[in-house]
């Protein structure tokens, strides 16, 4: 960082380092006064690797046996060239901190050329060396990398600056999950010797930190990094609390009995008997886990310090451990978690459960083989070197990663779709404020990675980009649900896509929207029709709507002052002069309808509003005021009412009439032009729409009522078909009303 190099002459005042964070055990910390007098005392002899680097090797060689090591040692001799003379503010030579930061890497297990490129990553930046130089000496790739390193060390991270540094700095190196673990690595030795910094300056790098690199941290699977960056910054920005759980860290070590040593040899022997081949470790809580299980729980016990871990060699070892553990201990079952079989959105795999004691002790037990540890530790780093063609891969040059984490592809998509970088940056924050991502099922066997909270609106445009636009709702675990429904982890989710090109998403969905994704394209949707948005809504906005033809032209149907379509123009091209309905659902001039024939000589009949029987339905009558004789169909609730209150039954029977009159209810989903759309539909049917009802959307669920008059009952059932084939209709049946309370 070339923040950190200063003139050798004075290296400014020192200032109290954070807390010691307490880190595993695997390897001692290195001295960076020793590393930089071996940096520049030790020898460079061609063909010999520098002093400096033999832990750097050390680490390398572990994960990589037959690794070729003369790139790391010319890289080196230019780092060291190139960076003479400069030194840290801590007072160490500079080239103290690329081979810090190389050191972490290759502890991770990082391949030859991310080494390499972090050996060389300040070169560029803060010395004479150019990526010219670079690319002639160490190839392509590396050159790639640095530069991209290097674009990352000029990123402003101050208040004004960050939406538009932060976009730029995400193009420029999410083609490569090697450079942002090049970036990491850099932070967490910058994290490490922070203390040498004003109080002020460590605060405002320590928020950073934790609001932006910590997250991407967790995302790329790097846990290793994360968690000790975690506790250095809340060594900064906590200072008090972190003092407490350090002290309740210390008083648990102090203790003269160790539960989870108990529970561990327990597994072991389960184990063992079982003759399963296992290592079983226990992993020590760092200070941020400790602190918030200690927020959660309460007082703390021993077996809340730490957690078990079983090592094993085959995939199927992990659910045989799993299954000795249940069988042989008392689980509890709320605790378990299988990310095996559905890997977390950054690569990690691993088994979740946890054992009681008889005492009341509970330990937290992971399960995963070796491969899945490494994963877990190092995350993308573990993956070499992604761009590496394989024997079938076409060697046209084209960088693809098909390793890189499906977050962060979606995050390079949207990016690009952003309005605004405020509109990025405020959704970026959201995006990394999810600590944790749920799986969601497609019909067709594929998934669906979703932050926790996420509803129908974001899967669709997870699934289909801005062609979700014309997403008309959608069924979780087979039955039909809104868009607006939350999702939940394991759910299968169909989505249903309307067939109108012209389909528009409503400012609603917003409201509904969690990722990224849908709510950049939804916002950029509004703001490139602002028109639509405040006319178009969502059908059926609520309101009743006459259908009107006096003259040669309908009138627009309106519902809630929201323009649903031209309803009442479809209307009037089926000739139908506009009627106002009565209360029964009776037109107030001419009765028209089928023939009804009843036993009542002179009787006048009429057919019930309620559930608007034709031919051939089964019906029955009943003497209401005035010698009127109302005709039902036979399952009608009101029938069952009126029998049940003494009134007698007439009988009545269909004439020779076909006409009749029917009152039709539509369900639908509320989209634009969906009035327009049924209205056409009924009149090409050749029905005539006496009057329509649209109730007030509720839950994006839209009610539609058609009183319609056919020239011959035999054309319903082809009508009904008709009306739901219309996009975003999902049922259309006949009228049946509640019978009153009695």
């Amino acid at each position: 960082m070339s923040a950190e190099a200063t003139n050798p002459a004075t290296p400014g005042p020192v200032a109290p380092t954070a807390p010691t964070v307490a880190r595993r055990k695997s390897r001692a910390r290195i001295d960076l006064r020793r590393l930089g007098r071996a940096a520049l005392l030790g020898p460079a002899v061609r063909g010999r690797l520098p002093d400096a680097i033999s832990h750097v090797v050390e680490a390398h060689r572990a994960h990589h046996p037959d690794a070729d090591l003369e790139p790391l040692r010319r890289a080196y001799v230019l780092a060291e060239s190139s960076h003479r003379g400069q030194m840290r503010k801590s007072g160490e030579p500079y080239i103290t901190h690329p081979l810090a930061v190389t050191l972490i890497l290759a502890e991770l297990g990082a391949e030859t050329t991310t080494l390499t490129a972090s050996l060389l990553h300040d070169t560029v930046e803060d010395t004479d060396v150019t990526l010219d130089q670079v690319r002639e000496q160490f190839g392509e790739e590396v050159r790639y990398l640095v530069d991209g390193v290097t674009k990352l060390e000029k990123v402003d991270y101050g208040a004004a600056a960050e939406p538009e540094t932060f976009r730029k700095m995400l193009v420029a190196t999410g083609s490569d999950v090697r450079v942002m673990s090049i970036k990491l690595a850099d932070r967490l030795h910058n994290m490490r010797t922070l203390g040498v910094m004003r109080p002020e300056k460590q605060a405002r790098i320590a928020k950073v930190t934790r609001d932006v690199l910590i997250p991407l941290a967790e995302r790329l699977g790097v846990q290793a990094l994360k968690t000790e960056l975690e506790d250095l910054v809340f060594a900064i920005l906590h200072p008090e609390e972190y003092e407490h759980t350090r002290e309740l860290i210390a008083a648990n070590a102090a203790r003269s009995d160790d539960p989870l040593a108990e529970i561990a040899d327990e597994v072991r022997g389960v184990l063992r008997e079982a003759d399963i081949p296992a290592e079983v470790l226990i992993r020590p809580r760092h200070f941020v886990s400790v602190h918030r299980v200690a927020r959660k729980r309460g007082e703390l016990r021993g077996a809340d310090f730490g957690r078990l871990l079983v090592l094993v060699n085959e995939d199927a070892d992990c659910y045989g451990v799993l299954g000795e553990l249940h069988t042989c201990m008392t689980p509890v079952v709320s605790e378990f978690k299988d990310f095996i079989a559905v890997p977390k959105f950054n690569l990690y795999q691993s088994l979740h459960t946890a054992v009681a004691r008889a005492d009341g002790q509970v330990a937290e037990v992971l399960i995963r083989t070796h491969q899945m540890h490494r994963v877990a530790e190092a995350g993308v780093v573990a993956l070499g070197n992604p761009y590496a063609p394989g024997s079938d891969d076409p060697a046209d040059g084209e960088r693809a990663d098909p390793t890189r984490p499906g977050w962060l592809s979606r995050l390079l998509d949207w990016q690009q779709a952003a309005p605004d970088p405020d509109t990025f940056w405020s959704t970026l924050r959201e995006d990394l404020a999810q600590d944790r991502e749920i799986t969601v099922f497609r019909p067709d066997g594929g998934t669906l990675g979703l932050p926790e909270g996420a509803t129908c609106v974001d899967a669709a445009y997870a699934q289909y980009g801005e062609d979700a636009h014309a997403c008309i709702g959608a069924r979780v675990n087979g039955r039909l649900a809104t868009l607006s429904t939350v999702l939940r982890d394991g759910d299968t989710v169909q989505l249903l896509m309307g067939q109108d090109p012209a389909s528009e998403p409503s400012r609603e969905w917003l409201e509904h929207a969690h990722t990224p994704a849908a709510r950049i394209a939804i916002q950029r949707w509004l703001a490139t029709h602002p028109a639509g948005d405040a006319e178009g809504g969502t059908a059926g906005a609520g309101g009743t709507i006459a259908a009107a033809a006096s003259g040669a032209e309908g009138e627009s149907a309106r519902a809630g002052g929201s323009t649903a379509g031209a309803g009442g123009g479809a209307a009037a091209a089926s000739g139908t002069a506009a009627r106002s309905a009565g209360t029964d659902g009776a037109p107030a001039g001419r009765p028209r309808g089928a023939d009804v024939l009843a036993d009542r000589p002179g009787a006048a009949v009429r057919l019930a509003g309620c559930c608007t029987p034709v031919p051939p339905d089964e019906i029955t009558g009943f003497a209401v005021r005035g010698g009127v004789v109302t005709v039902h169909r036979v399952g009608c609730a009101a029938v069952a009412h009126m029998k049940s209150r003494g009134r007698a039954e007439i009988g009545v029977r269909w004439g020779d009439t076909t006409a009749c009159r029917v009152t039709l209810v539509a369900e639908s989903f509320g989209r634009p032009h969906l009035l327009a759309d049924l209205t056409e539909a009924i009149a090409l049917q050749g029905a005539e729409i006496v009057s329509a009802t649209v109730e007030p959307p509720s839950q994006q669920r839209v009610r539609h009522t058609y009183t319609l008059e056919l020239s011959d009952a035999a054309h319903l059932p082809a009508l009904m078909r008709a009306m739901r084939d219309v996009a975003g209709v999902y049922d259309v049946s006949r009228a049946q009303h509640q019978a009153p309370a009695s």
